[in-house]
């Protein structure tokens, strides 16, 4: 291998390694952004409650957006913005496998956020380029709940604090 090849790896490499720590940078700047973003006023929007009739979970959303239609097994909803078809809320549920049945599989996720009712659960808010998401995991017994809110990447800060406000209110049977 000559020199040229090798400064040239080189500096292809060091190349790559900026870009991907300049992208997490973007990631971590836009995630406080939304933390600062302007309060977002749950009064002013005129809600409706979805309840789930097979896993019983639920969650508000604005009584102005659309439902698609729900699967067949009836284990949750998407509502889409009228304004954005990018911005979907969605919530489904589904049973655990048994431990035993993945020994090898053991990972813990300490929770990080807890909802209005007093429920811990896992938040997870993922930058991406094109699309960017707020996802909060709930387990309880051999049920995992989901809640989710997506939006292109450009309308993310717009729409953390309703989500956030949404993932809050997301209530689990008991």
């Amino acid at each position: 291998m000559s020199t040229a090849t090798v400064k040239a790896c080189s500096l292809g490499r060091k190349i790559y390694l900026n870009a991907h720590r300049f992208s997490r940078a973007i990631a971590f700047v836009i995630m406080l952004w939304g933390c600062t973003a302007p309060g977002f006023n749950a009064s002013n929007v005129a809600w409706k409650t979805y309840i789930n009739n097979r896993y019983g979970f639920e969650f508000p959303y604005p009584s102005n957006w659309n439902a698609l239609p729900p699967p067949d097994n009836d284990d949750g909803i998407a509502f889409v913005s009228p304004q954005k078809s990018s911005v979907v809320i969605r919530a489904w549920a589904g049973n655990r496998l048994p431990e035993s049945a993945s020994p090898d599989a053991k990972i813990t996720v300490n929770p990080n956020f807890k909802t209005a009712q007093g429920i811990p659960g896992v938040m997870v808010v993922e930058v991406g380029q094109q699309v960017s998401s707020m996802t909060l995991t709930i387990t309880q017994g051999q049920v995992k709940y989901y809640w989710q809110g997506r939006s292109q990447s450009q309308d993310f800060t717009d729409y953390y604090r309703f989500f956030y406000y949404i993932a809050q209110q997301y209530k689990v049977p008991q």
